[in-house]
Protein backbone atom coordinates (compact mmCIF):
# COMPACT_ATOMS: atom_id res chain seq x y z
CA UNK A 1 0.00 0.00 0.00
CA UNK A 2 2.77 2.41 0.97
CA UNK A 3 4.79 1.65 -2.17
CA UNK A 4 1.69 2.15 -4.30
CA UNK A 5 1.16 5.60 -2.76
CA UNK A 6 4.81 6.48 -3.29
CA UNK A 7 4.63 5.37 -6.93
CA UNK A 8 1.46 7.41 -7.48
CA UNK A 9 3.03 10.51 -6.00
CA UNK A 10 6.16 9.96 -8.07
CA UNK A 11 4.12 9.68 -11.28
CA UNK A 12 2.16 12.81 -10.34
CA UNK A 13 5.21 14.95 -9.64
CA UNK A 14 7.46 13.83 -12.53
CA UNK A 15 5.60 15.96 -15.12
CA UNK A 16 5.78 18.93 -12.78
CA UNK A 17 9.53 18.52 -12.40
CA UNK A 18 10.03 18.18 -16.15
CA UNK A 19 7.85 21.16 -17.03
CA UNK A 20 9.57 24.27 -18.34
CA UNK A 21 9.44 26.76 -15.47
CA UNK A 22 11.37 29.51 -17.24
CA UNK A 23 8.15 31.06 -18.55
CA UNK A 24 5.48 30.83 -15.91
CA UNK A 25 2.91 32.77 -17.93
CA UNK A 26 2.54 32.62 -21.68
CA UNK A 27 2.51 36.07 -23.26
CA UNK A 28 -0.80 36.92 -24.91
CA UNK A 29 -0.29 38.37 -28.38
CA UNK A 30 -2.06 41.47 -29.65
CA UNK A 31 -3.58 39.34 -32.42
CA UNK A 32 -5.03 36.89 -29.88
CA UNK A 33 -6.50 39.70 -27.79
CA UNK A 34 -7.91 41.36 -30.91
CA UNK A 35 -9.56 38.02 -31.75
CA UNK A 36 -11.37 38.07 -28.40
CA UNK A 37 -12.17 41.75 -28.73
CA UNK A 38 -14.02 41.29 -32.03
CA UNK A 39 -17.03 40.61 -29.82
CA UNK A 40 -16.90 44.14 -28.43
CA UNK A 41 -19.26 46.08 -28.44
CA UNK A 42 -21.97 43.94 -30.09
CA UNK A 43 -21.56 40.90 -27.84
CA UNK A 44 -20.05 42.26 -24.63
CA UNK A 45 -21.55 39.50 -22.51
CA UNK A 46 -20.15 36.69 -24.67
CA UNK A 47 -17.15 34.82 -23.33
CA UNK A 48 -14.86 36.62 -25.80
CA UNK A 49 -16.38 40.02 -24.97
CA UNK A 50 -15.96 39.45 -21.24
CA UNK A 51 -12.38 38.21 -21.77
CA UNK A 52 -11.55 41.37 -23.71
CA UNK A 53 -13.08 43.72 -21.16
CA UNK A 54 -11.55 41.96 -18.16
CA UNK A 55 -8.09 41.81 -19.74
CA UNK A 56 -8.06 45.56 -20.30
CA UNK A 57 -9.57 46.28 -16.89
CA UNK A 58 -7.02 43.99 -15.24
CA UNK A 59 -4.19 45.69 -17.10
CA UNK A 60 -5.31 49.10 -15.82
CA UNK A 61 -5.87 47.87 -12.25
CA UNK A 62 -2.48 46.15 -12.22
CA UNK A 63 -0.67 49.21 -13.52
CA UNK A 64 -2.26 51.51 -10.98
CA UNK A 65 -1.74 49.11 -8.07
CA UNK A 66 1.90 48.55 -8.99
CA UNK A 67 2.59 52.25 -9.46
CA UNK A 68 1.02 53.13 -6.11
CA UNK A 69 3.15 50.53 -4.34
CA UNK A 70 6.35 51.64 -6.12
CA UNK A 71 5.64 55.31 -5.35
CA UNK A 72 4.95 54.56 -1.68
CA UNK A 73 8.15 52.50 -1.40
CA UNK A 74 10.25 55.23 -3.06
CA UNK A 75 8.78 57.88 -0.75
CA UNK A 76 9.43 55.61 2.22
CA UNK A 77 13.13 55.47 1.42
CA UNK A 78 13.35 59.24 1.70
CA UNK A 79 11.59 59.22 5.09
CA UNK A 80 13.91 57.72 7.65
CA UNK A 81 12.35 58.81 10.97
CA UNK A 82 8.79 57.53 10.89
CA UNK A 83 7.12 55.66 13.71
CA UNK A 84 6.07 52.04 13.48
CA UNK A 85 2.42 53.14 13.45
CA UNK A 86 3.03 55.61 10.59
CA UNK A 87 4.83 52.98 8.58
CA UNK A 88 2.05 50.45 9.15
CA UNK A 89 -0.60 52.93 8.00
CA UNK A 90 1.44 53.98 4.99
CA UNK A 91 2.21 50.45 3.80
CA UNK A 92 -1.14 48.83 4.48
CA UNK A 93 -3.64 51.52 3.63
CA UNK A 94 -2.86 53.21 0.30
CA UNK A 95 -5.28 56.05 -0.21
CA UNK A 96 -7.11 57.41 -3.24
CA UNK A 97 -4.70 60.34 -3.34
CA UNK A 98 -1.83 57.85 -3.61
CA UNK A 99 -3.46 56.48 -6.77
CA UNK A 100 -3.72 59.95 -8.27
CA UNK A 101 -0.10 60.81 -7.43
CA UNK A 102 1.14 57.48 -8.81
CA UNK A 103 -0.72 57.61 -12.10
CA UNK A 104 2.11 59.54 -13.73
CA UNK A 105 4.41 56.53 -13.39
CA UNK A 106 2.14 54.54 -15.70
CA UNK A 107 2.28 57.37 -18.24
CA UNK A 108 -1.48 57.25 -18.69
CA UNK A 109 -4.07 58.99 -16.53
CA UNK A 110 -7.71 58.05 -16.52
CA UNK A 111 -10.04 60.79 -15.37
CA UNK A 112 -12.33 60.29 -12.45
CA UNK A 113 -14.52 58.51 -13.51
CA UNK A 114 -13.96 57.30 -17.05
CA UNK A 115 -16.47 54.69 -18.17
CA UNK A 116 -14.76 51.34 -18.71
CA UNK A 117 -16.72 50.87 -21.95
CA UNK A 118 -15.17 54.06 -23.36
CA UNK A 119 -11.63 52.95 -22.50
CA UNK A 120 -12.18 49.44 -23.87
CA UNK A 121 -13.68 50.86 -27.08
CA UNK A 122 -10.58 52.97 -27.77
CA UNK A 123 -8.20 50.11 -27.03
CA UNK A 124 -10.22 47.71 -29.21
CA UNK A 125 -10.15 50.19 -32.11
CA UNK A 126 -6.37 50.42 -31.80
CA UNK A 127 -6.01 46.63 -31.64
CA UNK A 128 -8.17 46.27 -34.75
CA UNK A 129 -6.05 48.80 -36.66
CA UNK A 130 -2.87 47.04 -35.51
CA UNK A 131 -4.05 43.66 -36.73
CA UNK A 132 -5.34 45.05 -40.03
CA UNK A 133 -2.05 46.81 -40.71
CA UNK A 134 0.00 43.66 -40.04
CA UNK A 135 2.43 45.80 -38.05
CA UNK A 136 3.77 42.79 -36.22
CA UNK A 137 2.95 40.14 -33.67
CA UNK A 138 3.49 42.35 -30.61
CA UNK A 139 2.20 41.45 -27.19
CA UNK A 140 -1.26 42.39 -25.99
CA UNK A 141 0.38 44.01 -22.97
CA UNK A 142 2.48 46.38 -25.07
CA UNK A 143 -0.41 47.19 -27.41
CA UNK A 144 -2.83 48.00 -24.59
CA UNK A 145 -0.20 50.12 -22.85
CA UNK A 146 0.55 52.08 -26.02
CA UNK A 147 -3.13 52.71 -26.64
CA UNK A 148 -3.77 53.92 -23.08
CA UNK A 149 -0.76 56.27 -23.22
CA UNK A 150 -1.95 57.66 -26.55
CA UNK A 151 -5.60 58.23 -25.57
CA UNK A 152 -5.17 59.14 -21.91
CA UNK A 153 -1.92 61.09 -21.51
CA UNK A 154 -1.20 62.69 -18.16
CA UNK A 155 -1.30 66.44 -17.91
CA UNK A 156 2.00 68.01 -16.89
Amino acid sequence: MKSRLTASLFLFFIPLLLANTARAVEVLSAVELAGHCKAFPEAKSSSDGVYCIRYIQGFIDGAVATDVRVMINVEAETKRAETIKERALRTRLPSRSDSRRASGYAEFCLGDPVPLEEVVGKVVNDLTKLVESNTGPGSARDSVYKSLREHYPCED
